[in-house]
């Protein structure tokens, strides 16, 4: 079987619906989740919240959704927290009930492997677990083969005896220096994992995040994978 894996939308349609179209170009996969963070930062809250309540089972809630329903950016710094206000003023009913359904943790199993899926870690979805900090002792703590995690914006696969952590990097926002989108793609009878890296229009993207009012420096980033 396929899994498909993603990760930190951020609101970013242009780049959700190139992923989207890649996977139905290599026929689709069998199971997709997400790690979390659907909106903040970009310019389509509502239309990314209603693309993925469709493609995506299960998605976990990340740090900005939660924001958003609470509108608790306390934690945060000031262009995050604008942009969540902005969000948050802006999402329709049913973006919000569907956010509202999402839980901070979920466990499942494809085709006999137990997964694990937060977005930060197994504890908070506030902290990052970057590579160097992936260890196996989180599986254990998970109870699972395959635990996915979020919110680094980075992406990597991390191989332990007793199974894989992957973080698939982010759909919308990329920050390893790389602007172009990215997941991951998991074959679970392999156990092989790609990280896929896709162009979308950025410009386009960046665009509407300055048209929204929404802070430059969200627009500007995007260029750079920063």
């Amino acid at each position: 079987m396929r899994l498909a894996i993603l990760s930190d939308i951020h609101s970013n349609i242009h780049a959700l619906k190139t992923v989207a179209a890649e996977l139905r170009d290599r026929g689709g996969a069998d199971v997709v989740v997400c790690a979390g963070d659907i909106v903040g930062y970009g310019a389509f809250p509502n239309e990314c919240c209603s693309a993925m309540s469709v493609l995506s089972k299960p998605t976990v809630l990340g740090n900005h959704d939660l924001a958003v329903l609470d509108r608790d950016t306390s934690f945060m710094n000031p262009y995050a927290a604008k942009a969540v206000e902005w969000t948050s003023s802006r999402l329709d009913d049913d973006s919000r009930r569907w956010l509202h359904s999402l839980s901070t943790e979920a466990r499942f199993q494809v085709a006999g492997l137990k997964v694990a899926m937060y977005h930060g870690s197994v504890e908070s979805c506030t902290e990052y677990v970057f590579e160097q900090d992936a260890t196996e002792s989180m599986l254990t703590r998970a109870r699972c083969g395959l635990l996915i995690l979020g919110h680094t914006h980075v992406p990597y696969v991390r191989r332990f005896p007793s199974g894989l952590i992957v973080n698939p990097g982010s759909v919308g926002q990329p920050r390893d220096g790389n602007p172009r989108t990215c997941y991951a793609l998991l074959d679970t009878d392999s156990h092989e994992c790609e990280i896929l890296r896709l162009d979308y229009d950025i410009d386009k993207a960046a665009s509407a995040i300055e048209s929204a009012g929404l802070p430059r420096f969200l627009a500007d980033r995007l260029s750079v994978g920063r």
